[in-house]
């Protein structure tokens, strides 16, 4: 017997309506309610096994200064990360890309290509604040856990007009596919990526780290882009905002955090 369309729509649109009320958290610092349907410890064990494959696959630095720079400013913003079952590790690979990442659990890796723009340690820890923030936030279990809610929510449309003329079925689906990546995955992945700079702004400045830095980190990479030949996107087509807008929030954003630095400096915490 073949189901009926309504019934299964209905009950997919259910499971979804029961994973969006038992699935939502909150940011720590920013108080964000997130949605996250993935468990911790699946979570932190999707980050483990993808590291390791990385650490695989691409060269590790062997500038054993430059690799201690990264592990020394990466536990100092570990040390005061609110991510107590993180497993952290921080990796510097051999790479000409400017660039970061981290992974779920605390597995953090930069690429050699960044440390020119970083130029020193507050510069970098301007980069390695981002990355732990993002494990700190859970932001890689927040993806997914939209990135599911869009697939479901693409079975709930193809349930509902699998009766409909398949040209307009297949309309439906790209239009539907367009739609919510530009109108929800990606202004999330944005909101993510400024989040994150707000609190590694506050957890460099508690590492003891001058968080004035972050901004002339960023003036920095602004540059380099511009020597790159700049980024033509749209910024409704951006995973990340405009290197502008990350330096206008970040001096939004500075007086709170050097009330941070300075308790850090009279506790000793000073770099």
């Amino acid at each position: 017997m073949k189901p009926n369309r309504t019934c299964v729509a209905t009950t997919l649109a259910s499971v979804a309506v029961m994973g969006v009320l038992l699935g939502c958290a909150t940011v720590p610092e920013t108080g964000r309610t997130q949605l996250r349907l993935i468990p911790p410890a699946e979570e932190v064990q999707l980050g483990l096994r993808s590291f390791e494959q990385l650490k695989k696959e691409l060269p590790i630095s062997k500038d054993a200064a430059a690799r201690a720079m990264v592990e020394k400013v990466g536990r100092a913003i570990a040390a005061v990360a609110p991510l107590p079952d993180a497993r952290w590790e921080f990796v510097l690979f051999e790479s000409p890309e400017a660039n970061a990442f981290c992974l779920p659990g605390g597995k953090v890796g930069v690429y050699t290509g960044i440390l020119p723009i970083t130029q020193n340690e507050a510069g970098l820890a301007a980069v390695l604040g981002h990355e732990v923030a993002h494990a700190v936030a859970r932001h890689g279990a927040e993806r997914l856990s939209h990135e599911w809610l869009r697939q479901l929510g693409g079975r709930i449309l193809v349930a509902s007009i699998s009766d409909s003329d398949p040209r307009a079925q297949q309309l439906a689906v790209l239009a539907y596919g367009i739609g919510t990546e530009v109108g929800a995955i990606l202004p999330y992945s944005r909101l993510q990526e400024s989040e994150a700079d707000y609190m590694g702004l506050l957890y460099m400045a508690r590492a003891g780290y001058d968080p004035r830095e972050a901004v002339r980190f960023w003036q920095r990479f602004a540059a380099y882009n511009q020597e790159q030949g700049g980024m033509r996107i749209p910024v409704w087509l951006r995973t990340h905002p405009l290197d502008e807008t990350r330096i206008r929030q970040l001096e939004e954003w500075m007086p709170e955090a050097l009330a941070e630095y300075e308790k850090a400096r009279a506790t000793g915490a000073g770099r």
